[in-house]
């Protein structure tokens, strides 16, 4: 391999369905769902109730006590999902303590902190002392998520935060990529982290028809591709993947992962929330994916499909997907995580990578949730139901989020 090959050498995940990539995986190929009713809020009164939110997650047992006290929801799953893929990594801080400056945090976020932003306004509105606390600035700024955590190692390298909306997770790790290749850094740690449940988001697309109203049957809620899909669920979370060069990896032995081949980033230039019907935008990120690896359409073993449930988004992404690729009889399997996990937002595009590349790992594809009554007008095989084995040597993570941002990320599999 050439010497600006890039690697992933540490992952991390928070998840509706596991804390931890280990967790994550297991429970994503046995068809876990993490959707349920809402519990952060009182939703009662609300034409939608239910969200995939993020269980069992301690921040006072998980975190540094500062960063528990001192952060938003979804800095704090960032800084989790960090936490473990620097681990996962093996990264020697001693040696990053050497050479601070060669280790950059790149983050990608859709909302930032604008759970915080609601809660501080009703306390503020309900209080007769007129303040806020100090810490409300700092909490509701994207940036913050990555400088906690460069504080927590003493990280001085470049550092950038993202607001693309949905495709914000895979734009921060393409975000690392350039930083790596311009010679800026020698390892890049790309985050993410989304908590955007608050009545006021709930409300703002719930009357843009965005979301599922299945609230008496939220396990099924989400139902990507199929014909009676009804929109997406709300999810919330964190992922994080350490990116290094290829000689900086091997020059400290660390263990590969997965080979970053490849990433196109495009934006439609047609609507603020709807896709260019014909896809052509993601069509484009894809193909920008692939001239980037060197890579041919019938190289990618497998597609984690950005794959919403809407009814627009889905049918627009399977017409890109057969532009791209040939057509449904030629096209790799694509399958969509978010009926098991919700819509992690600008978190989604890493957690999303994170399972592309267990899928080559381990040979598994996991499987799109609540397929039943296919959709004429989306005919691609899209792993009904139920993982399947698979040899997969190369996979593609698509991203399209509002704004018509589009955003595709290719891993494939390290050459033992």
């Amino acid at each position: 391999m050439k010497d600006t090959a890039l690697v992933i050498t540490g992952m991390g995940a928070v998840t509706p369905i596991g804390i931890g990539v280990p967790a994550y995986w297991k429970n994503l190929v046995n068809g876990a769902c993490g959707v349920g009713p809402i519990t952060r809020f009182d939703a009662s009164d609300m034409a939608v109730r239910i969200a995939a939110e993020v269980r069992d997650f301690d921040p006072a047992a998980m975190l540094p006590h500062a960063v528990a006290r001192t952060t938003s929801a979804f800095m704090q799953y960032a800084f989790a999902a960090a936490e473990e893929a620097l681990r996962d990594s093996g990264l020697d801080m001693a040696a990053v303590a050497a050479e601070p400056e060669r280790v950059g945090v790149v983050m990608g976020t859709a909302m930032d902190g604008v759970t915080t932003v609601a809660r501080t306004q009703d306390a503020f509105q309900a209080s007769r002392t007129g303040k806020v606390s100090p810490h409300f600035v700092p909490m509701v700024i994207g940036n913050v998520a990555a400088a906690q955590v460069a504080i927590a190692h003493g990280l001085r390298g470049p550092s950038l935060t993202l607001n693309t909306a949905c495709s914000a997770g895979g734009d921060a790790l393409m975000t690392a990529a350039m930083l790596l290749l311009s010679g800026e850094a020698d390892a890049v740690l790309a985050m993410g982290g989304e908590s955007i449940l608050c009545p006021i988001v709930v409300s703002s697309l719930t009357q843009a028809k965005a979301l599922s109203r299945r609230n008496d049957e939220p396990r099924t809620a989400c139902r990507p591709f199929d014909l009676s899909r009804d929109g997406f669920v709300i999810g919330e979370g964190g992922g994080a993947l350490l990116l290094e060069t290829e000689a900086h990896a091997l020059a400290r032995g660390a263990e590969v992962k997965a080979v970053l081949a490849g990433w196109g980033n495009t934006i439609d230039g047609h609507h603020i929330t709807a896709p260019e019907p014909r896809g052509t935008g993601a069509a484009a990120c894809m193909r920008a994916a692939l001239r980037r690896a060197g890579l041919c359409p019938a190289d990618i073993g497998y597609i984690n499909a950005h794959g919403t449930s809407t009814l627009l988004g889905d049918r627009a992404e399977t017409l890109a997907i057969k532009n791209v690729f040939g057509g449904a009889a030629v096209a790799p399997p694509a399958s969509s995580t978010k009926g098991a996990t919700g819509h992690l937002m600008g978190a989604g595009g890493l957690t999303e990578v994170i399972a592309c590349i267990q899928v080559i790992r381990e040979g598994v594809l996991p499987p799109t949730l609540n397929y039943s009554t296919p959709d004429p007008l989306c005919d691609l095989d899209y792993v009904p139901n139920t993982a399947r084995p698979a040899v997969v040597r190369a996979a593609m993570s698509n991203s399209l989020g509002f704004g018509g941002q589009n955003s595709s990320i290719i891993v494939s599999r390290y050459p033992s």
